[in-house]
């Protein structure tokens, strides 16, 4: 039961974390350079879900660290929340799997 919630935000969450991070990055790494590093973690993720490897946490506790806890800054477009959202869902998610 809990592997299909996880599966089913990798479902909902990942194709748009895989268009949206890059772009964010583009436009908001100038100004706020840690995003450098959540793109860096988020490809990370996106390797090992697609290697099947769900050793996890120390990515998301990475990303919770470098975002301190997915808080979003105020001088930033709606799709950089977006991406935090989605982020913390699928954290989210992952968290409730190890439990």
């Amino acid at each position: 039961m809990k592997t299909n919630t996880f599966e089913l935000a990798k479902q909902m969450y990942m194709n748009k974390l895989r268009q949206f991070v890059p772009v964010v990055d583009r436009v908001h790494g100038k100004h706020h350079p840690e995003f450098h590093e959540v793109r860096r973690l988020f490809e990370i993720i996106e390797t090992k879900v697609s290697e099947n490897d769900l050793n996890l946490s120390d990515v998301f506790n990475s990303i919770k660290d470098v975002t301190k806890n997915y808080f979003v800054p105020t001088d930033v477009c709606e799709s950089y929340e977006v991406v935090y959202q989605m982020l913390s869902a699928l954290n989210k998610a992952y968290d409730g799997l190890k439990r």
